[in-house]
């Protein structure tokens, strides 16, 4: 039998999403809860690979299993689950279904603070500059018009093809704090980041609006800039087919 589970997590103190031989990840401990409580070895796989110190209010797994799971399941796993990461939810779902190749598309939102707050420092970046904000809506919109995201991916990425569509892509404010938000139907690795910090350098007049576009057509990731720190970086949701996430077991 097929599930797909829903988590959330705060990336601090995790080296990532994935399972890394050399550091400790969200996947890694969710894959130990699961084989704990069902005293089998699972293995999970994941929806969206999310960086060190990056955060998820909504992220994906599936994993296979022949024996029913616990009637406690999400209870049990969420005991003993650090207190970083939450299972929200469990779906029984086909077993053609798949956590990462269905998703039709993924949303994640970045936050600056410009006023120093101790309560922000794991959740967003400090940025008290001055930033033009139409500059930022602008370079926002262009990034509507390309497919091609080469320059905004980190060098030693193995994937087929750099391009993305892009569905939505804009600045706002919101509770004082200001926020990109950006929903496509994939993402490469480092892509957020970059998009964010080299559109930081259009709103503080370091690079023009026409530099920005000469950017993202030279296809070369040193003209981004990818110096924003992690911990302003959500993934916010995971959007399925209609249907696939009908049967919610618990």
């Amino acid at each position: 039998m097929r599930y797909f589970i829903e988590v959330a997590y705060k990336g601090t103190q995790f080296g990532g999403f994935q399972i890394q031989d050399t550091a400790h990840t969200v996947q890694a401990e969710i894959d130990r809860a699961i084989s704990l409580l069902m005293r089998e070895k699972v293995e999970t796989t994941g929806s969206s690979r999310t960086d060190a110190g990056v955060h998820a209010l909504q992220n994906f797994l599936h994993f296979d299993i022949a024996q029913p799971l616990h009637p406690q399941f999400i209870y049990k796993v969420n005991a003993i689950l650090s207190r970083d990461i939450v299972l929200k939810q469990v779906y029984a779902v086909s077993d053609e279904a798949h956590s990462r190749f269905d998703a039709l598309n993924r949303a994640y939102k970045y936050t600056l603070y410009t006023q120093k707050d101790p309560f922000m420092q794991d959740r967003g970046y400090f940025y008290p500059y001055s930033l033009d904000f139409d500059l930022l809506q602008e370079a926002a919109g262009i990034l509507k018009t390309y497919e091609n995201f080469m320059t905004f991916s980190k060098r030693n990425t193995q994937v087929r093809t750099y391009n993305c569509n892009i569905m939505e892509s804009a600045w706002t404010i919101e509770d004082g704090h200001i926020v990109y938000r950006v929903r496509a139907n994939r993402f490469l690795r480092g892509m957020v980041r970059g998009m964010v910090g080299t559109m930081l350098r259009v709103g503080r007049g370091k690079l023009t609006i026409e530099g920005f576009r000469k950017a993202i057509e030279m296809r070369d990731c040193t003209y981004a800039d990818f110096a924003v720190p992690p911990q302003g970086l959500f993934l916010m949701q995971v959007v399925y087919p209609s249907g696939l996430l009908d049967k919610a077991i618990f």
